[in-house]
């Protein structure tokens, strides 16, 4: 049926959860009431990436870009858009306060420098259509992978495209399926990983929501490049709504005969099972992870045998995240060389990047390798929110370093990442301004590594939770320039002697902390005062007289009363003394501090 409109609402797990399931259901009830619903198609398609602006209506011929949209507006766009053919200007997306449309979505500055690979799907089709996926080449080189390449021209095919492993330690794809191909085994598989666990990273759970049968195509490509004929996708049981829209993916890819026995009438079979982790980081190791899908409690194994040998109960294996799998079907369709031509001589391709922290546009960003730190933060997006200074960028998540202001024209690549002391990670990116404290950014993330640690060897285990009481001993002000030493000892010797990656990199967000603002861990030791005011036993509150009107408006919101009136004797020239804090009684919550309107109350 051919419809004279088509309108596409973000069906991600951010805009869901902000009303944008009411929103569009509220769009087909409002189209059935005004009596066009034969009109228009209305399709929930995945995330847009631009989450910042969430929940978001797309409505085509027109490419109008409708931001922050709610229930209540569906009634307007369907009678003013739809049915008279006039734009909702107020829900337009426009930039720097240009109260006109942008032209094209491509104008749009968030999108401006990114290139869909990986998302290519993600916010145009609905996840949950097989017969959509198709309709953009989905499934087309499947074809050429079951009846026209051999393995090794298949495996060929990845080595061309430069592909390399998106989880974070970024080994060629192509060598990883090689080594599990010649290896000696009766059964062999095929992992999905997408047990995603950095803070701040959601690439996967996306990708997956918008566009799940990427992912089941680049298992079965997988699959016939290594012999193997069973897949399953490790996913955390908190994503709920991926595992909803890739068991739909699944039940069409068995009706269609994409998955089972003799795949599209060939000799090849290939099925898929998932198997729901418990949200533990360090089965982001693929030898935990192997443990888990196994049944057994997540703990990494020393290396080698290594599991394209020995993996799944003792069979070959390869684990490829949800990222690298999703390249997949783009190299069988397009050819490898397509893909080779983007990105760096070394880092071939685009990454996702979960953009967020104190940044202005927040999201999904995919760009080539080799775009600059700045082109992210300060173009895609928007720069520093609230006129704050930009202080650095975590990438890599809990294994990852701070990069700051220096790093920012650096080429995003695995290599330039590691030589300025961080990593690609899976693709986290935490943005920082001057109000962070990096000290106490470093014990957040060693906090949730002593947490997420599996315990099984020392060096983790213990050095750990020795950096991390290291760092409760600084920012707590009881800290001296020997523990420093300490930090970057331990630190080493963890690096060097742990078992599995979650050790060898916890160090890597103090070391390169240490490095970059060592100023504020002298700060933070000498003078017993943190910048930021992050610190809350460095913390402390005064009330400036000269500035202080003695409203009362900080007394009325502290919560301890220990706050009172200067003797007004002191302050003949005022009509209301001023007011000052009992600092043996505060508790530090910053009310007085958020309350005053003059600017009275000084943090130091």
């Amino acid at each position: 049926m051919a419809y004279n409109h088509y309108i596409l609402t973000c069906g991600g797990t951010a805009c869901e959860s902000n009303k944008g399931v009411e929103l569009f259901n509220q769009l087909i009830a409002e189209a059935e009431k005004q009596g066009v619903k034969s009109q228009v198609q209305i399709v929930k398609t995945g995330c847009f990436g631009f989450c910042e602006k969430g929940p978001i209506v797309k409505v085509l011929p027109e490419d109008s870009f409708y931001v922050c949209v709610t229930p209540d507006d569906a009634k307007e766009i369907i009678a003013e858009h739809i049915i008279k053919g006039r734009e909702v200007k107020r829900l337009l997306y426009n930039e720097g306060g240009e109260k006109k449309k942008t032209l094209q979505v491509e104008d749009i500055q968030f999108y401006q420098k990114q290139y869909r690979v990986v998302l290519r799907n993600c916010g145009v089709i609905d996840p949950e259509s097989i017969d959509e996926y198709i309709a953009r080449e989905g499934y087309a080189g499947l074809e050429k992978v079951l009846f026209d390449w051999t393995q090794e021209q298949l495996i060929e095919e990845v080595k061309i495209s430069g592909l390399r492993g998106r989880g974070g330690a970024g080994f060629p794809t192509w060598l990883k399926w090689d080594l599990a191909r010649k290896a000696a085994g009766d059964q062999k598989f095929v992992i999905c990983n997408a047990d995603e666990g950095d803070p701040g990273a959601y690439m996967d759970r996306s990708t997956i929501e918008g566009d799940p049968h990427s992912i089941i195509e680049g298992m079965i490509t997988a699959g016939k490049a290594i012999g193997s004929n069973q897949g399953f996708v490790y996913i955390r049981a908190e994503y709920p709504l991926a595992i909803e829209r890739l068991k739909i993916a699944l039940g069409q890819a068995r009706e269609y005969g994409l998955l089972g026995k003799k795949i599209l009438g060939s000799d090849f079979d290939f099925d898929i099972e998932i198997r729901l982790g418990a949200g533990a980081f360090v089965c982001g190791e693929e030898t935990a992870l192997i443990k888990s899908v196994e049944g057994n409690r997540g703990m990494p194994v020393p290396k080698p045998p290594f599991p394209a040998n020995k993996g799944l109960w003792q069979k070959p294996t390869i684990i490829n995240n949800v990222e690298t799998l999703a390249n997949i079907p783009v190299i069988t369709a397009k050819g490898g060389a397509w893909i080779s031509k983007i990105g760096t001589e070394k880092s071939k391709g685009t990454k996702v990047f979960a953009l967020t922290g104190k940044v202005k546009n927040s999201g999904l960003v995919e760009v080539p390798m080799g775009t600059t730190l700045r082109e992210i933060v300060f173009e895609i997006g928007g720069g520093i929110k609230n006129g704050k200074k930009f202080k650095g960028v975590q990438t890599g998540g809990p294994s990852g370093g701070i990069l700051t202001e220096k790093s920012l024209d650096i080429p995003i690549d695995f290599e330039s990442l590691m030589a300025n002391g961080s990593m690609m990670g899976s693709g986290g990116m935490i943005v920082m301004d001057e109000d962070d404290c990096v000290v106490d950014v470093s014990r957040f993330y060693m906090d949730f590594c002593v947490d997420e640690s599996c315990g099984k060897c020392s060096p983790c285990r213990i050095g750990t939770t020795q950096i991390l009481k290291l760092l409760d001993k600084i920012t707590e002000g009881k800290g001296d320039e020997e523990d420093l030493v300490k930090l970057e000892e331990i630190g080493h010797a963890i690096t060097k002697a742990s078992l599995c990656m979650l050790g060898c990199t916890a160090a890597n967000p103090v070391m390169s902390t240490i490095k970059n603002f060592r100023e504020e861990y002298i700060e933070h030791i000498h003078d017993k005062k943190c910048r930021s005011g992050k610190c809350k036993k460095l913390l402390s509150f005064k009330i400036e007289p000269s500035k202080c009107i003695g409203c009362g408006l900080c007394a009325k919101k502290c919560p301890v009363n220990c706050i009172a009136a200067e003797d007004a004797a002191k302050y003949p020239d005022k009509k209301k003394p001023p007011l000052r804090i009992n600092l043996a009684e505060c508790i530090k919550c910053g009310e007085c501090f958020n309350s005053c309107k003059f600017n009275a109350v000084i943090k130091g």
